[in-house]
Formats: C-alpha cells, sequence, structure tokens
C-alpha cells in the first residue's frame, strides 16, 4: 500500500501521485508533485535543493531557477496554510520544507467517485501471468517469461502505468475477474493471455479488457513455429506491445473526447481531447487538436505529452499542406520537441516527435539519430520503426528504408495515417528496383485513403516504371478529375536527392501526368 499525506484540506496519494483537495482531484504538473512528494517525506525536514532537483528532474541537469517555478506553481496552487503563512518555506541558499502540519496514512481507500482518467491521472494496465494450457507443465516458464518481456516492453512507454511483476504475478494460477484485478491492483486495463503447444507449433492468445465495464478491446493470436524459445519471447512480447499501445491511446483519446467537463481542466484531458482529433487527419481536426496542446503546454509546460504531441501535430499540418505558415509552424514544433526531450529524455515519443519534425525541417542525419533513439527506449515502438524509415528514404534512397517501414507497419497495422507510411514503402520499393512490390504497397495506402493525390501518382509511376502503361492509364484518368492538391509530404524525400524527383517526374510526364508535386 503506498502513503498518503494529509495537511490542511489535502491530501496527497504517493502511489498514483494525485492531489486531491476535499477529496476532489485537482490539476498539477508531475514534476511538481514530484517535488511536493520530496517535502512531505521530509516530514517538516529541511530538503536541499539538490535533492529537490534530483526529485523532479531525475537524471538530467536543469538551472536552479525551474525548482524555483515549481515550487511558486506548488506555492499558487496550495495558496496560504492555516493561519496565512506558506506550505512551503524557503531557508535561504540552503533549500526548503514543508512547514504545514501532515498526517500521514497507510493503505486508505481513494475515493470511489473519480474515475482513474478523470482524475488527470495517466492510464493504467496490468499485465496477467500468461496461463498455461499445454499438457507439459515444463512450458510454465515459457509463458512466465512472455508475461515478463510483455510487462518490460510496456514499461518503456512514458504515458501510461505498468503495474509490477510481483503484483501481477500474485494471480497467477488463480481464476481471475478483471474488475477484481483492476481494483486490487488500483488499474484501469487489464491484459491476460495464454500459451498452447502442439507438436511443434505454438499458439499465444492475448486480449486486452477496459476493467470498468469488462469490455474487451482488443484480442489476438499468434501461431509459431517453436524454435529458440528466448527469441520467440521476444518477437512475441514486441508484436503484443506494439499491438496495445495504439489501442490503449484510442480508447484514452475518445473518453477523454466524450468528456464535457466544467471546472478544473487538466493538461492530461486536453491531450487526450488533442489526440482523438488528430487521429481524424483532416484540416479541421488537426487545427483544433493543435489548439488543445497548446492549452496543454500552457497548463503545464513540463508535461512532455503536451509537448510531443504539439510537435506532432504541426509536423502533419506542413506535411498535409494544410498551413500558410510553414516555416513558423516548423520552429514551434522544433521548440516544443526539444522541450518534451529535455523534460523526459527516456520518452520514446519525446525522440519520435523530434525525428518527425526534424524529417521536414531538416537535418536529416537529427532525424535518423532521433528516430534511432526512440528505439533503443522501445524496440517495439511502431512509430519509431516508420520515422526511421522515413528519414532513410528521404536521406539515403530506398532499400535501408524497406525494413524499418514494413516493420512498423507490422506492429501497428491500423494506424488512420498509414496510408502515407504505405505511400513510403511504395516509394522505398520503387527506388530500390521493386516496383511490383511497390504496387503493392501503394494499393495497401490506397485501399485506406482512395482518393489521395500521392498515392495515386505513385501507382503511376511504379505501373510505369514496370512498362504497364494500361494499368497507369486508369489512375490518370482518376487523377485528371481530381482538385490538385496541397499535400507536400514527400518534400524531404525530393529535398533529399533531387536526382529522384527528376525520375518520378520523368515517369508521371511519360504517363500523361503533366502536374504533380514531384515536377
Amino acid at each position: 500500500m503506498g502513503k498518503r499525506y494529509a495537511f490542511g484540506p489535502y491530501v496527497f496519494d504517493a502511489a498514483s501521485t494525485m492531489l486531491l483537495r476535499d477529496a476532489v482531484p485537482i490539476s498539477a504538473s508531475h514534476r511538481g508533485l514530484a517535488v511536493l512528494h520530496a517535502l512531505l517525506r521530509a516530514n517538516g525536514d529541511v530538503v536541499i535543493k539538490s535533492e529537490l532537483m534530483e526529485a523532479g528532474w531525475p537524471g538530467i541537469i536543469v538551472e536552479e531557477s525551474n525548482l524555483s517555478v515549481q515550487i511558486a506553481a506548488l506555492r499558487k496552487l496550495l495558496g496560504r496554510a492555516p493561519g496565512g503563512g506558506e506550505w512551503i518555506a524557503a531557508i535561504p541558499r540552503i533549500g526548503y520544507r514543508f512547514a504545514g502540519n501532515i498526517t500521514r496514512e497507510e493503505g486508505l481507500a481513494r475515493p470511489q467517485a473519480v474515475e482513474p482518467s478523470d482524475a488527470g491521472r495517466r492510464p493504467s494496465l496490468a499485465v496477467l501471468p500468461f496461463a498455461n494450457l499445454s499438457d507439459d507443465p515444463a512450458q510454465e516458464y515459457f509463458a512466465d517469461g512472455i508475461a515478463e518481456d510483455i510487462i518490460a516492453a510496456l514499461s518503456r512507454y512514458r504515458w501510461f502505468f505498468v503495474s509490477a511483476r510481483n503484483s501481477s504475478f500474485a494471480f497467477k494460477g488463480k481464476t481471475v475477474d478483471v474488475k477484481a484485478v483492476a481494483r486490487d491492483l488500483d488499474v484501469r486495463y487489464v491484459l491476460e493471455g495464454s500459451v498452447r503447444k502442439s507438436g511443434r507449433q505454438m499458439r499465444i492468445a492475448a486480449r486486452l479488457s477496459d476493467a470498468r465495464n469488462a469490455l474487451q478491446l482488443w484480442a489476438d493470436r499468434y501461431d509459431v513455429e517453436l524454435g529458440d524459445f528466448f527469441a520467440l519471447q521476444d518477437t512475441i512480447a514486441e508484436q503484443v506491445a506494439g499491438a496495445i499501445e495504439p489501442e490503449l491511446l484510442k480508447t484514452e483519446s475518445a473518453l477523454a473526447a466524450r468528456r464535457r467537463r466544467s471546472g478544473n481542466v487538466n493538461a492530461w484531458d486536453l491531450v487526450y481531447q488533442g489526440t482523438w482529433l488528430f487521429h481524424h487527419v483532416t484540416r479541421d481536426t488537426h487545427q483544433r487538436a493543435r489548439q488543445l496542446f497548446r492549452q496543454a503546454r500552457g497548463l503545464d509546460p513540463e508535461l512532455p505529452e503536451a509537448s510531443l504531441w504539439l510537435t506532432r501535430v504541426n509536423a502533419g499540418i506542413v506535411a498535409y499542406g494544410w498551413t500558410s505558415h510553414a516555416a513558423d509552424d516548423l520552429q514551434e514544433g522544433e521548440n516544443a520537441a526539444l522541450d518534451a526531450v529535455r523534460s523526459d529524455e527516456r520518452n520514446p515519443y519525446a525522440h519520435y516527435s523530434l525525428a518527425i519534425i526534424s524529417v521536414y525541417s531538416g537535418p536529416l542525419d537529427r532525424a535518423i539519430q532521433a528516430a534511432h533513439k526512440a528505439l533503443e527506449l522501445s524496440p517495439s515502438f511502431a512509430l519509431g520503426h516508420l520515422v526511421l524509415g522515413l528519414a532513410l528514404l528521404s536521406a539515403r534512397g530506398g532499400q535501408e528504408a524497406v525494413g524499418p517501414l514494413q516493420h512498423g507497419l507490422r506492429l501497428n497495422p491500423y494506424d488512420p495515417q498509414n496510408f502515407v507510411w504505405y505511400n513510403a514503402l511504395a516509394l522505398a520499393r520503387l527506388f530500390a528496383g521493386e516496383a511490383r512490390k511497390g504496387c503493392e504497397a501503394a494499393v495497401s495506402a490506397l485501399k485506406i485513403r482512395p482518393n489521395w493525390r500521392p498515392t495515386l501518382e505513385t501507382l503511376i509511376c511504379c505501373h510505369a516504371a514496370l512498362g504497364d502503361w494500361q494499368a497507369s492509364r486508369a489512375y490518370v484518368e482518376q487523377l485528371a478529375k481530381m482538385e490538385p492538391s496541397t499535400a507536400d509530404v514527400f518534400e524531404p524525400v525530393r529535398r533529399g536527392d533531387p536526382r529522384r524527383a527528376q525520375e518520378m517526374a520523368a515517369l508521371l510526364k511519360k504517363a500523361g501526368v503533366q502536374r504533380s508535386s514531384w515536377h
């Protein structure tokens, strides 16, 4: 059980990093809450500045002024203590101490009327031990290994919490109800699974549930040939983690979009509402999402998710041609990405945001390095593989880009923006001399967004490269009926090697297309 610190009308719950006033959660920056926790833990003793900075910015070297900003924000948030004094007293040249009376409580029940996501908390997940359905008891360790690897893989994502292995494995061998598990472990989502061996084949099944209503959100199964158990564990864990993370994001975003709360608005809610809009991929929803991310960043400048999503949406607005101020949007996106990395350098999304904005603002070497860092932090991060592929496609051509793009699409086959990533894969195949496979990838893109001009142009070029003019003619006719597009998603590819743009323009002209983004 985690500690709870009560002072005045406030309670700070250390386990959930939640601050409540009169049992109602209130919004505060995660760094401010970390500093507050360090002060409360000291029980009135002085905490030197270096210790407070390590609590708020673990492993990061920052200016002392950052601590002063957080202390000022906490004082403003908490108001005056009984008697009119400050809750947090400054000790000149040394540090700070919590000056109010503190009551420590152990394991008290949390307010039941407040849902976790409504409280501004990060989503939480428990991975239960996978059941061994094989006749061979020796497969037990393999089932346990998969669950442990999935916990490790999911823990690398920084925007949600994963229950520790020892907590979730307490349910091993028991018949469980997901609602009971969620209540006992204080989580919102539960992942269950099973392993069944038959001869040389093994089937791994997994399902993700929203424990609040026992609704199944996602399920899949993986049939694999027996081989190196450790390699199999890694592969399955990567695939399951890569599939679950987008599902969690989609669910949380939809919940936030349905909430229309008054009073205390927190930055997390704004971020989730923005992500819901972002994934509609239209000019209007991108613009509205950007406003929400800007508001979230204003409420909590230290929340990395507010900054990295602002970067993502700005990159999209520029790439799709939905701006008349591209340079300003790119600069805002780059500044936000650097802030996200500074706020949480272990967050793979932060490094992804720096990678995607760098693809469009340059330099491409920085984009490649940031993508590699994202994958170093989370190998199952689909977007990390995809942005690495796009950066490599822009900087070095097709062959190196194929592997990362394929891997990212395999990990996350249902992303609403996969029409862009499939198109990038089609171009990579075309530039690598594999025009027929380029056609296959472009058709996959067209299935997601049938009327996107860049995909039609890519298909025409692939068929032209094969000398299949009859197949290209239908796409040329379809293109002729469409309005000119402002989308310039592949401008970095043209910029990276102008010869490729010339080759694409020549193929399009030969097929009868006079004007395109490649001319």
